[in-house]
């Protein structure tokens, strides 16, 4: 069991990381409005993650430093410590979104004020930094989490009617009149190459605490496990949508309106299931998120990437505490922290990719393990689909 959590604990964190409250967000939506329609996009962004996912185990693997030192050593400097900055702005910037999904799940199902779970869970998240061996803490964290996850999400299916060959259909490509946007925003939300890139400090940070069957065939298992795992949360959440509230007409905006929308339909049981779920998401991400960005911002500075180094640590907390502050003031995520994430998020992902790819297919940084001809076209194509994405963005945003 602990050879099987050794490989499987950095996939797990990648997936609960991956999967919060803006994720829960976007499949509520997309199963509410449109039925099991998309459920195809789900495999398609899982194959490309996958992908990258495993690539970056390799990576991890393979060498000691971290990938944004070897970044900066064999690709380009400037873009190393842009890509390390960029992510520290975006992880700050949705770290709001987290910590008001932890709060509002609680508020929810407790009929208290969500500013008091939003420090509580806050103040807890910061205290877990400063356990003797971070990491450990966390991986056994977001197990947990992402167990709770399953398990509440599990429930509320064998709740729902599903209309089994309704949702074989979906898997079937179609693009929904008004459905591109949603299409767009869960590529980008789930094909995570920020997520991606972390898995290669996740894999350091096993290593250095236990490295018991950590090889390159287990580290690709463990980064293919985690991807499934979030594939299977986007789907539930997606079906549940499309087999309860689709049938009546019902539209949500947020994942914490798909809870509420469950109460009159299969009472306070079902309600409460999914808003114990919606707190797991929001919590993994709360705490995985702000080291996301903590961590990479160490790294660009030139600070080291160790989660067991106390400067890393404040840098963590750091955007915890931002995103305490903007919940607590604004209630919400305020559009202009979206605007900002977004568009440091559509210019920042193609270098991410690029740097990924390009480091994955040197032989002189990689040797023997550099990528086959599977990973080259698969990478290649995903390439394809990011600078696809960062066009319709752009259009959306800046052009439209």
């Amino acid at each position: 069991m602990k050879k099987i959590l050794n490989i499987l604990g950095p996939g797990v964190i990648t997936a609960a990381v991956v999967f919060g409250p803006s994720k829960m967000t976007i499949t509520s939506k997309m199963g509410a409005d449109y039925e099991y329609s998309l459920m195809w996009i789900v495999i398609v962004a899982l194959f490309f993650m996958g992908i990258y996912t495993s690539m970056c185990s390799r990576i991890g693997v393979i060498h000691n430093k971290s990938l944004l030192t070897l970044i900066k050593e064999h690709f380009n400097k400037t873009i190393g410590v842009m890509i390390g900055v960029g992510i520290f702005f975006v992880a700050t910037s949705f770290q709001a979104g987290n910590s008001i999904g932890v709060g509002i799940a609680i508020a929810e199902a407790t009929n208290t004020s969500m500013d008091i779970w939003i420090i509580l869970f806050t103040v807890l998240g910061i205290a877990l930094l400063f356990f003797p061996s971070f990491y450990k803490v966390m991986e056994k964290l977001m197990i947990t989490l992402v167990l709770l996850m399953l398990g509440c999400f599990i429930a509320t299916l064998f709740l729902a009617e599903i209309n089994f060959l309704l949702l074989f259909k979906g898997f079937i490509p179609s693009i929904p009149d008004g459905s591109v946007g949603l299409i767009i925003a869960f590529t980008a939300s789930c094909f995570s190459l920020v997520g991606a890139f972390y898995q290669t400090y996740l894999i350091q940070e096993r290593k250095k605490t236990g490295n018991e069957g950590m090889s390159i065939k287990n580290s690709e298992r463990g980064a293919f496990t985690g991807v499934v795992l979030l594939g299977f949360m986007s789907a539930s959440v997606l079906v549940c949508a499309a087999a309860v509230l689709f049938p009546k007409n019902i539209h949500v905006n947020g994942a914490a309106e798909m809870g509420k929308a469950l109460e009159p339909l299969f009472g306070k049981y079902a309600s409460s299931l999914f808003f114990v779920g919606l707190f797991g998401a929001s919590f993994s991400s709360l705490v995985g998120n702000a080291t996301v960005g903590g961590v990479l911002l160490s790294d660009a500075l030139g600070l080291g990437s160790s989660m067991d180094s106390k400067k890393t640590k404040v840098l963590i907390s750091i955007v915890m505490i931002l995103g305490c502050i903007v919940a607590i003031s604004f209630g919400k995520l305020p559009l202009e922290l979206i605007v900002l994430a977004q568009s440091v998020t559509i210019f920042l992902v193609p270098f991410i990719g690029v740097s990924i790819f390009w480091i994955a297919n040197s032989k002189k940084v990689m040797g023997e393990y550099v990528n086959s001809n599977f990973y080259k076209w698969g990478g290649a194509l995903g390439l394809t689909v990011i600078i696809v994405l960062m066009v319709a963005n752009v259009y959306d945003m800046f052009l439209k």
